[in-house]
């Protein structure tokens, strides 16, 4: 594939929910244009972008696969994303990097939650939407119906560009509402045809509304159309140009991948009307050395962001990244901008799913890949180490569920942090952590399907064997009353005794002020080198637990009586005279369990707010309040009890039909309700007991 100038290249995400078919209209793209001679099938685990073994075993996208095509002098950079919500990173990151953004819905489903959030992504971060409804030969389409979804759910500014000539199985080809002409497809081609006579009326009516969004662009246009007058074709693109980048306009297209209906035509209006890289002028960034602001033109010294990487066993890291100003040459050096770090350069390729192509260089606007970058990861800048600039990292959202996670043998345990830690680097959206409250090591990411992927990733790529669990709650235990008691260690018979004798008084302390230990011992009562043995044995007894074996906090120790033997007393021996004393008193001052309360806010739209209260307070949460935030959704503000919310990614997920989203932190710890303490005493027992 040749290096193209800026101003022919198009960059653009295709997004939407799972299902609508993304993946075999990058395919059936592929194949029109010649990028492919054999057009592969996602149920058949031959399409292009869908090269992952995992992809291929699900038959769902996971990651964002590039597929460049060449189309009426054009090059255009199709970046395949997943629709599924455990992978919203990978759509984030091609969004960041792309002008245009095709949101591709089912014509029986319509407006789904994918279709919401492409739409959000691509708002965010300025990308020019175009919706494609696909799936139009299906039982059930219905083009109107899901025009009338988008046009309610996102603003009058989404018009058609298109008709579909028929529906179902008479769906035969498409009406141009721009240049006013037909096409019909016959064995996968396009052949011009007149407009059907029972559609003249409905064509008027949508162009009509297609010209009156495209004249709201522009004065000049706006003008012209007041006075009257007809605008031609090329004002017609040039508004259209101007309201898809300006986020005025979202044109609908239709088609059928399966057919190939529509998908060349859609091809033309990528070329024609969706901007190029030079429509974005100058990027921003910051200078490495301070806060000064750095601007790049495509002319400008070299820079690129890395939007993604791969880590596999075998091939290495394969890093993208898309240039913004200058050229990133084979055999070269770039400079790390993000880490401070020199990176060797070898062989650039361009992508098309796992296929590379080898290329002398990737210029501004166009995106490649590199291989074995040492420190490089995603969201990192390369630029020119004498002209430094670093771009904005990446905005991921934090997980929301997580496993535990432990390796089968000792061999996977040996491999297994190292092999967390390529997955890591290679998924913004997984983190991986020691929880030192449980001694468990944590894997998180955005839902389970995502760390079910994780895992068979661990034994696919690493080849290390796993098993998970529902994380522990790290409980805690503390007394509620002052009560004190005597701890008397001897053992005296035969040889060298052991004599240690103290008297504890145990208090509680406000929640989250931990351990305080008070000598109080007058008299030498207990001799001075002795006082941080009862202290050492108190803590030991606490780590022990009173109730169910869970650390105690929030308690304050007081040794304030005791007596010793000159020649039988030790450190051991008041060590055991502590652990006594605790273990005695703790179970007069009305011990506890506590738990971990977490503060969650919950995005919702206000149809599901009923069933989502219900569920927290079936959760034993507490609402703290409500607020509208716009576009029909309410924010909620509650704590709950971190044990109820282990699953709530789920269970919100399934609440809200997949459009809620939230967040949540650590609050506080507080008591545990009596009955509910004490299942988790007796399960505790029990656990001890096997």
């Amino acid at each position: 594939m040749k290096n193209y100038p800026i101003d022919e290249i198009r960059n653009v995400a295709l997004v939407g929910h799972g299902g609508s078919g993304k993946t075999s209209l990058t395919e059936a793209a592929l194949f029109i244009t010649g990028g492919i001679d054999r057009l592969g099938k996602v149920d058949d685990g031959t399409a292009t972008a869908d090269f992952d073994p995992d992809e291929v075993k699900r038959k769902i996208s996971i990651n964002t696969a590039l597929a460049p095509c060449e189309w009426n002098g054009k090059k255009i950079n199709l970046l395949d994303t997943p629709g599924y919500p455990d992978f919203v990173g990978e759509v984030i990151g091609a969004l960041r990097v792309v002008e245009g953004s095709v949101i591709v819905l089912d014509a029986v489903g319509g407006v789904e939650v994918g279709t919401e959030t492409g739409w959000n992504y691509a708002t965010a971060h300025g990308a020019a939407k175009v919706f494609f409804v696909n799936k139009m030969e299906r039982e059930n389409a219905d083009f109107f119906r899901v025009l009338e979804q988008l046009r309610s759910a996102f603003g009058r500014g989404v018009v058609p560009a298109q008709l579909p000539i028929g529906s179902q199985d008479t769906f035969s080809g498409i009406v141009d509402l721009i240049a006013m002409k037909a096409y019909v497809w016959m064995d996968s081609k396009p052949a011009a045809a007149d407009i059907p006579a029972d559609m003249q009326a409905q064509v008027e009516e949508y162009r009509d509304a297609l010209i009156e969004a495209v004249a709201e662009t522009d004065d000049e246009l706006t003008m012209k159309y007041l006075d009257g007058e007809a605008l031609t074709a090329d004002e017609i693109n040039r508004g259209l140009e101007i309201g898809l980048r300006e986020g005025k306009i979202a044109v609908v297209l239709c088609g059928s991948a399966m057919k190939q209906i529509g998908v060349s035509t859609m091809l033309d209006f990528m070329a024609g009307a969706l901007p190029s890289p030079v429509s974005i002028g100058a990027v921003m960034g910051a200078n490495p050395a301070g806060t000064a602001e750095e601007k790049r033109t495509p002319d400008g010294p070299f820079s690129a962001l890395v939007f993604k990487t791969t880590a596999d066993p075998y091939v290495g890291k394969l890093t993208y990244f898309r240039v913004y100003s200058g050229s990133l040459r084979s055999d070269s050096t770039a400079y790390n901008s993000s880490k401070g770090r020199d990176e060797r350069v070898g062989q650039v390729y361009f992508m098309r799913g796992k296929q590379q192509e080898a290329t002398t260089e990737v210029g501004a606007g166009d995106i490649g890949a590199v291989a074995k970058l040492a420190e490089t990861g995603t969201g990192d800048t390369l630029c020119d180490k004498s002209k430094p600039v670093v771009y904005p990292p990446f905005e991921f959202p934090d997980p929301v569920y997580s496993l535990a996670i432990h390796a089968k043998t000792k061999s996977d345990e040996d491999k297994l942090g190292p092999a967390l830690g390529k997955i890591s680097d290679e998924d913004p959206t997984f983190k991986t952590c020691r929880e030192q409250a449980t001694g468990q090591t944590l894997i998180s990411g955005m839902g389970d399907t995502h760390l079910d992927i994780i895992t068979d990733r661990l034994k696919r790529k690493f080849g290390v064997e796993v098993e998970t669990e529902t994380p522990k709650v790290p409980y805690r235990e503390t007394v509620t009353t002052t009560a004190e008691a005597q701890g008397r260690h001897k053992k005296q018979t035969g040889g060298r005794g052991q004599f240690g004798d103290a008297w504890v008084r145990l208090e509680p302390l406000p929640r989250g002020e931990g351990y305080e230990f008070i000598d109080k011992i007058v008299g030498g009562a207990i001799p001075k080198q002795w006082i941080p043995s009862v202290d050492k044995g108190v803590q030991e007894a606490m780590s022990r637990g009173i109730l169910a074996g869970y650390p105690v906090v929030d308690i304050k120790a007081t040794v304030y009586d005791g007596s010793f033997h000159t020649v039988d007393s030790s450190d051991m021996a008041f060590q055991l005279a502590g652990v006594l004393a605790f273990q005695t008193a703790a179970q007069k001052a009305s011990p506890v369990l506590i738990e971990p309360v977490v503060e969650v806010e919950i995005m919702v739209p206000e149809e599901f707010m009923g069933d989502v209260i219900g569920d927290l307070n079936g959760k034993r949460g507490r609402i703290l309040g409500m607020e509208p935030i716009g576009g029909g959704k309410q924010r909620i503000k509650a704590t709950a009890p971190q044990a109820e919310m282990l699953r709530y990614a789920i269970d919100l997920r399934s609440i809200s039909r997949g459009r809620g989203t939230f967040s949540v932190q650590f609050s506080h710890y507080e008591e545990v309700p009596a009955h509910t303490a004490q299942q988790i005493i007796e399960q505790a027992k029990k656990a001890r007991e096997e």
